[in-house]
C-alpha cells in the first residue's frame, strides 16, 4: 500500500513536488481528450485496417502503446525548469530541421509531398515536432531583445521562421506554414511589437499564400474543390467531405450507436483526419460538442493560467504553445464539416498518428511546464 504521506503537501520529492505545482484542472481536461481518443479509435480504426487487409485492431493496439508513452513524456517535459525548457527546445529545433532536411533528399513520397522519413520501421514526420520547439526559442529570443535592447532577438527569431517556413515550402506543406505564421503573428502582438509591424507581416503572409495558389497545382485543387463542389474528382478530397457531411446528418442529436456507422467504410483516412465524422454519426452531436468543448475548456484554462504567471516569457511561450494546439484542432474540425478546404492535419490526441501524438505530448508538456507555480 502506499505511504499516506505519499504527494502529501510535506513531501519533498520531485512527483510530488510537481503533483502540487502543476495546473490538475488542465491534467484532467487532458485526460478527457485521451480517454475520447480511445472510443473514438476503437470506433473508427478496426474497418480501416480490416480494409488494407491488416487485423481489425492493428490501429488501436498501436493507439494505446502510445497513449502511455505520451503520458511519460508530458510528465517528464512538465517536471523541467525554464533553464531546461530553453536547451530542450533549442536541441529538438536543431534535430527537427536537420531531419526536414533529410526528408526532402530520403523522405517518403505522398501526393506530390515529401514529409515523412522511415526508420526502423516507424515513420516520423520532423515538422511536427519542430512547431513546439520553434514557439519556445522564438518567446526566448523575443524576450531577450525586451531585456537587452542589443541583442538581436527579433532577427534571430526570425531567421529561425524563414528557415522552417522554406524547409516546408519545399516538402511542401502549406497548412503547417500557415500555422507557423499565424502563432508567430500572436507572439509578436503579446510581446509589445508595433501592430504596423504586425499587418505588414500578415500582408506577406497573405502574398505568400496566392503566391502558393499559383505555385502548388495541389494547394490550389484544394482551394477550387472548396469553392465549387462541382469541380475535380469525384472520389478525392470532395467524395470525403460529402461522405463527412452524409455522417453528421444520419447522426443527428444522440448518434446511431457505437459501430453502427457506416462512414468509416467509405473514407480511407477516416481514422485520422476525418474522425471527427465518426464522433458525428456514431454518437451524435451532443457528443460533438462535448468533443469541442473540452479542447475550448483545455486551450481557456492554459491561457489563463499563463495570463497568472506575470512573467512575459512564459505567457509568450504558451500563448505561441497554445495558438499551434488549438489551429490544428480548428483546421481538422473545420474541414470536416466543410467550413475550410481539407488539410492533412490530425485531432490531437484522438485522431491516429505516432508523430502528431508524440508532437502533441511535447507541446502540452511544456505548457504544463510553464503554467506550473513556482516554476524555477
Amino acid at each position: 500500500m502506499l505511504d499516506r504521506k505519499s504527494f502529501s503537501r510535506a513531501d519533498s520529492s520531485l512527483l510530488s513536488q510537481w503533483w502540487w505545482t502543476v495546473d490538475r484542472f488542465a491534467l484532467l481536461i487532458l485526460g478527457v481528450i485521451m480517454v475520447i481518443g480511445i472510443i473514438l479509435s476503437m470506433a473508427a480504426s478496426p474497418s480501416v485496417a480490416t480494409h488494407i487487409g491488416l487485423p481489425s485492431f492493428y490501429f488501436v493496439k498501436r493507439h494505446m502503446v502510445m497513449l502511455p508513452v505520451a503520458a511519460v513524456l508530458i510528465v517528464a517535459i512538465s517536471l523541467m525548469d525554464q533553464k531546461m525548457i530553453r536547451k530542450f527546445s533549442l536541441g529538438l529545433f536543431f534535430v527537427s530541421i536537420g531531419l526536414m532536411l533529410v526528408t526532402l533528399f530520403w523522405g517518403v513520397e505522398i501526393k506530390g509531398a515529401k514529409r515523412w522519413i522511415n526508420a526502423f520501421g516507424l515513420s516520423l514526420q520532423p515538422s511536427e515536432m519542430v512547431k513546439p520547439a520553434l514557439a519556445v526559442v522564438a518567446a526566448w529570443f523575443f524576450c531577450l531583445q525586451k531585456q537587452h535592447r542589443e541583442f538581436p532577438g527579433y532577427w534571430l527569431a526570425g531567421g529561425f521562421f524563414l528557415a522552417t517556413l522554406a524547409l516546408l515550402a519545399m516538402q511542401p506543406d502549406m497548412g503547417m506554414i500557415v500555422v507557423l505564421v499565424a502563432f508567430g503573428l500572436v507572439q509578436l502582438f503579446m510581446t509589445g511589437i508595433s501592430l504596423f509591424w504586425v499587418w505588414i507581416i500578415g500582408a506577406i503572409g497573405v502574398g505568400g499564400f496566392i503566391l502558393a495558389y499559383f505555385s502548388f497545382s495541389h494547394v490550389a485543387k484544394r482551394i477550387d474543390r472548396f469553392l465549387d463542389p462541382s469541380a475535380g474528382d469525384p472520389y478525392g478530397d470532395r467524395y470525403q467531405i460529402n461522405r463527412s457531411l452524409e455522417a453528421f446528418v444520419n447522426g443527428g442529436l444522440t448518434g446511431q450507436g457505437p459501430g453502427e456507422g457506416v462512414v468509416k467504410k467509405f473514407i480511407p483516412d477516416v481514422h485520422a483526419d476525418f474522425i471527427f465524422a465518426v464522433a458525428g454519426e456514431e454518437f451524435g452531436l451532443f457528443f460533438c460538442w462535448l468533443v469541442v468543448g473540452v479542447f475550448v475548456a483545455f486551450i481557456m484554462r492554459c491561457l489563463i493560467r499563463a495570463w497568472q504567471q506575470h512573467n512575459l516569457f512564459r505567457m509568450v511561450a504558451v500563448t505561441g504553445l497554445v495558438t499551434q494546439f488549438g489551429l490544428q484542432a480548428i483546421v481538422n474540425l473545420s474541414s470536416t464539416l466543410r467550413l475550410m478546404p481539407t488539410k492533412g492535419m490530425t485531432l490531437p490526441f484522438i485522431s491516429y498518428g505516432g508523430s502528431s501524438l508524440l508532437a502533441s505530448s511535447i507541446t502540452v508538456g511544456l505548457i504544463l511546464a510553464f503554467t506550473r507555480k513556482q516554476v524555477a
